[in-house]
């Protein structure tokens, strides 16, 4: 039976009313609802599932939050709780005596030492009492006997050789060299891998040039007696670089000062004895050891310029610049010593240390010279004691007055545990960690 048009069109409203409530009721939690057969689901069962399903995800969304926000609130709790690091002081910026830093940049010996340059610089010898010996040298001069009888007092006339001239005029040139470029420029702590152990590393092969690489340690051995109380040998040994002092005796002492040799350090005093012999030879740790030297009075140019001509490894002159900065670092620490710890006025420093021959010693200059060329620097054989020779290889025991050994040790006790009190090096200059053996 037709159905009538009412009932369609009712029909029809019902649909419509359907599909609008299907697409606005819960869109988010629905369960969608098949268009074509299969089961209805009544909207009376959807409204009664899904309400409880949300409130159910509200609980659960809320109990999140709320424990983050606990966990949050006592992460912050407990870090509040722990004490906070208070930041490092600052290094205390260190204050030098200004009138310590005067005195000692006062080289008494200058001016004397500028008349006798220039004395030699003009081949005036004879003028110089104590240089004579040097120009009377068998080998720069001989004896002419054929003008005996044509000489005032009858003797054979003594001739300079052509030998003599060759060298002097090579002494000229070094002494001049030297004597110019001697001034104060503390930045030469800087220079000295370039100065010194590049060309030792060139001779050795061993270096690309322009590397500026610091031997790993260095082992500087003092000639103290307090060396026979210790077995340091195969410690020393065990550095990469050892370096001696004034040819000092190893033989027999090995356990005790060890067996390696990498560079010798003297004073121009020991090269003048070495300088007599035909030979020239001043290298006891064998000819292929460096001998680094520091000048004593400058006429030990010439003792350079004779034996620099058949020495086999190199034989270097320390810079002047670098003797100007160690001269007035042990004086700084002299005058300190002597106003602070003696109560001395500092006019009668001078008196008292002889003056313009005060003077530093070998091993200062040789613990000066590795903190510019090595990443640590131990030091041996620095020190005495009232049962100890001052030598381990002598039987000296007095001290030179020219040096202020109690000042030197002051000195290197700074080194290890205060480097940033220590003067005249510039503070850009990252000086090495010393260890102090004794």
């Amino acid at each position: 039976m037709p159905k009538a048009s009412g009932d369609e069109d009712r029909s029809g409203d019902d649909s419509n009313r359907l599909k609008i409530f299907r697409l606005y009721l819960w869109p988010y939690l629905a369960i969608p609802i098949k268009s074509f057969g299969g089961d209805f689901v009544s909207p009376m069962k959807q409204r009664s599932v899904r309400p409880l399903f949300s409130i159910l995800l509200l609980i659960v969304f809320a109990a999140t939050l709320s424990c983050r926000t606990a966990v949050r609130d006592s992460s912050f709790s407990l870090l509040g709780s722990i004490p906070t690091l208070p930041p490092p002081p600052p290094e205390p910026v260190v204050v030098f005596n200004e009138t310590l830093l005067k005195f000692a940049a006062i080289d008494i010996a200058e001016a004397q030492s500028k008349q006798e340059i220039d004395q030699l610089l003009e081949g005036n010898f004879d003028s110089l009492g104590r240089y004579k010996a040097f120009t009377r040298w068998r080998r720069f001069n001989h004896r002419d006997t054929r003008a005996q009888k044509t000489s005032s007092h009858g003797a054979p006339l003594l001739l300079r050789s052509p030998n003599f001239y060759r060298h002097w005029l090579s002494f000229r040139r070094v002494l001049h060299d030297w004597a110019r470029t001697k001034r104060y420029q503390p930045e030469i702590m800087s220079e000295l891998v370039r100065l010194v152990k590049q060309p030792i590393d060139q001779h050795n092969g061993l270096v690309i040039k322009g590397s500026e690489v610091r031997y790993s340690s260095c082992a500087v051995v003092g000639n103290s007696g307090i060396l026979l109380k210790s077995d340091y040998g195969k410690l020393i040994d065990n550095h990469e670089v050892v370096i001696r002092l004034n040819n000092a005796r190893i033989e027999s002492y090995e356990t005790k000062v060890g067996s390696k040799t990498n560079m010798s350090f003297v004073n121009s005093n020991i090269l003048h004895l070495c300088a007599r012999r035909e030979s020239c030879s001043c290298h006891p740790y064998g000819e292929n050891v460096p001998l680094i030297m520091y000048i004593c009075q400058p006429l030990h140019f010439l003792d350079y310029t004779v034996c620099n001509s058949s020495h086999k490894a190199p034989l270097m002159v320390t810079d002047a610049r670098f003797d100007v900065l160690c001269s007035r670092i042990v004086k700084y620490y002299s005058l300190k010593l002597f106003s602070d710890e003696k109560g001395k006025s500092l006019e009668e420093w001078a008196p008292a240390h002889d003056g313009a021959f005060f003077h530093y010693s070998s091993g200062m200059q040789a613990v000066v010279m590795a903190l510019g060329i090595c990443d640590k620097v131990s030091i041996f054989g620095f020190g005495k004691s009232e049962s100890a020779k001052h030598h381990y290889h002598t039987n000296q025991k007095a001290e030179l007055h020219l040096h202020d050994y109690e000042a030197e040790y002051a000195f290197y006790r700074d080194l290890v545990k205060r480097p940033q009190v220590i003067p005249f090096i510039p503070s850009t200059f990252r000086i090495p960690p010393v260890v102090l053996y004794q």
